[in-house]
């Protein structure tokens, strides 16, 4: 038996794949490649298929008969906040469209067990700091729709044919725990953050007047090697007889502010650098911060990894 991991060759993906082969269980990965590398998933059986594309459930069908797979764990997608908005057709439709195919085929072939890659940002901006899966969800994007229609699709399936699923709702993640799989996508604050200091500019704080110590807005970041680990143990939580939840927000449960991190990077790379202040950007929240009482005690699942940890591998990947 095995486990499907589409987007296996992504940076959060890779670390999933990686971490399931080591605990001894057989992983088929499905990346599109459009930003997954192959060189991440070496040794492992791969298919290079686009999930939306037309033949795609076909594809996938044959896939999970050959390699007897039991699970899927579901990361392919688009995830672009503002190119979201730009393009929200081709966000529903690679986003909805390659999960409705993946269903599908997970209908046809009998299995029965998902692990959905959703996100914070299907909250939209909650007016608590805290932040817990009972919190009514309003996504302000199409991204962040699609995240939650998403787990829509998912609770429907198991109405409709007895599909065993798990919502994970990542806040941000960060960090590595291979050095062969850093983020390469500069889309994050860190990852930008690094970008800006190779090339000898000035990373960038976008507003230093929220209601903050700081003044800057603060996140909850969590470590990509413990974001991993929760994947593994919500396939374990799907093997319980008993569930009560299938939303689960993955975070630490603790904020760092932009500020914040910029001094811990400062001291992780040795280099002193000055940041720019620049104006706030629309519907980004003074403070969002994951309770992750209901992951912690359902599926015994903590953090281990705290701001530092998460900018040295982040560093060390890179340099």
């Amino acid at each position: 038996m095995s486990v499907l991991v589409t987007g296996g060759a992504g940076y959060i993906g890779s670390h999933v794949a990686r971490i399931l082969q080591q605990s001894g269980t057989n992983v088929v990965v499905v990346d599109d490649l459009s930003t997954g590398l192959d060189s991440r998933v070496l040794g492992l059986p791969t298919s290079h298929l686009e999930l939306s594309t037309q033949g795609a459930t076909s594809t996938l069908e044959a896939l999970m008969t050959e390699h007897k797979v039991s699970a899927v764990v579901h990361l392919a997608a688009l995830k672009q906040v503002g190119e979201s908005v730009n393009k929200p057709e081709q966000y529903f439709l690679k986003n909805l469209g390659g999960q409705a195919n993946l269903l599908t085929a997970m209908r046809n072939t009998g299995v029965k067990k998902l692990v959905f890659s959703s996100s914070a940002a299907s909250y939209g901006v909650p007016d608590v700091d805290l932040v817990s899966e009972d919190q009514t969800p309003n996504p302000i994007n199409p991204y962040g729709q699609t995240k939650l229609i998403g787990e829509w699709m998912a609770s429907n399936a198991e109405t409709a044919w007895g599909l065993s699923h798990v919502s994970l709702r990542y806040f941000n993640v960060a960090g590595a725990g291979w050095d062969d799989l850093a983020d390469t996508q500069k889309l994050n604050l860190i990852p930008i953050v690094f970008a800006a200091l190779k090339a000898g500019s000035k990373p960038k704080v976008f507003g230093n007047d929220y209601q903050t110590p700081d003044g800057s807005c603060i996140r909850d970041y969590v470590h990509v090697m413990d974001l991993a680990k929760a994947h593994v143990a919500a396939l374990k939580y799907l093997d319980t007889d008993t569930r009560a939840h299938n939303v689960f927000n993955v975070g630490t449960g603790r904020g760092s502010s932009v500020v914040e991190v910029m001094d811990q990077i400062k001291t992780t790379t040795g280099i002193d650098f000055e940041y720019e202040m620049a104006p706030k950007r629309a519907g980004d929240p003074p403070s969002l911060i994951a309770d992750v009482r209901r992951i912690n005690n359902e599926m015994n699942w903590k953090s281990e990894n705290g701001l530092a940890e998460i900018v040295e591998s982040a560093w060390k990947a890179i340099s």
